[in-house]
């Protein structure tokens, strides 16, 4: 049987209804992800408490770009050693907390699939698989019929 887990723990939830885990001052109530400590990094608040705030499933594009090329290590391919690289899209996705917060597009997206302004939703995916089971990252998924901008 096989199992599966965040790659990243503590940054996101699984299940049906999946979210992004940040941190919010109890001072201005600033939101950060990933999460923070020790103090606040809005430069006009020394708040130094910090409670987790799940974050907005859907947000905007704010801009997105293609990896044509493998990242180094740690990336992990998603293919044998030995298959070809696959390039993959990333999306910087404005919420509605008033952060942007990149990411990998969801399995069989591409940039030809995104648009400035368009709608994405949060979802989670088996980023690799390795002896103890499936690692899970999220990724951002574009909800059809949302596009507002024009191309990047």
């Amino acid at each position: 049987m096989t199992t599966a887990s965040p790659a990243i723990e503590g940054w996101f939830t699984t299940g049906p209804e999946p979210a992004l885990i940040g941190s919010r001052c109890t001072s201005c109530g600033c939101t950060f992800f990933p999460k923070t400590a020790g103090f606040c990094r809005n430069p006009a608040c020394d708040g130094e408490e910090f409670a987790d705030a799940e974050l907005s499933r859907r947000g905007t594009v704010w801009s997105y770009t293609d990896a044509q090329y493998q990242p180094p290590p740690p990336f992990i391919p998603p293919h044998a050693e030995g298959e070809a690289y696959v390039p993959f899209a990333l999306a910087a996705v404005e919420l509605a907390e008033g952060i942007v917060v990149l990411g990998q597009v969801a399995e069989g997206y591409g940039v030809a699939d995104l648009t400035v302004g368009s709608e994405c939703e949060l979802v989670v995916e088996t980023l690799y698989t390795d002896e103890s089971g499936d690692r899970l990252i999220w990724r951002w998924k574009p909800v059809a019929g949302t596009t507002e901008g024009s191309a990047a």
